[in-house]
């Protein structure tokens, strides 16, 4: 039987499985709290809700979704508050919970 990593990952933490997750993304703002690679935890709000996403250029390939599919291991994500609202990436091994934020609504207001 070859298991996938990212199901024993999901498993094991509770947490979707990295296609469950960008699923997630697209349909909603989620707080996703995860390991930063310098070892602090970090609570983010995100999404991939088309609504909430700046139009996609050449110049800005995370706008891309192609360009953002390109790793396995890695969740880009838009992050939709504070000063730091931009592009955003995180390891998904490193995730340790996925809650749905129902104070955005669907982007569309």
């Amino acid at each position: 039987m070859n298991i996938q990593p990212e199901k024993i990952i999901s498993t094991l933490k509770g947490v979707p499985t990295k296609e469950e997750l960008t699923d997630m993304l697209t349909e909603q703002v989620l707080d996703i709290t995860f390991d930063k690679l310098n070892g602090d935890e970090r609570t983010m709000k995100c999404t991939l809700v088309p609504a909430f996403l700046p139009k996609a250029t050449k110049e800005d390939t995370l706008s891309q979704t192609k360009v953002r599919n390109l790793e396995d291991r890695i969740v880009v994500v838009w992050m939709v508050e504070g000063d730091h609202r931009g592009w955003r990436s995180m390891r998904y091994d490193r995730i340790k919970k996925v809650a749905i934020d129902n104070s955005w609504g669907d982007g569309l207001e």
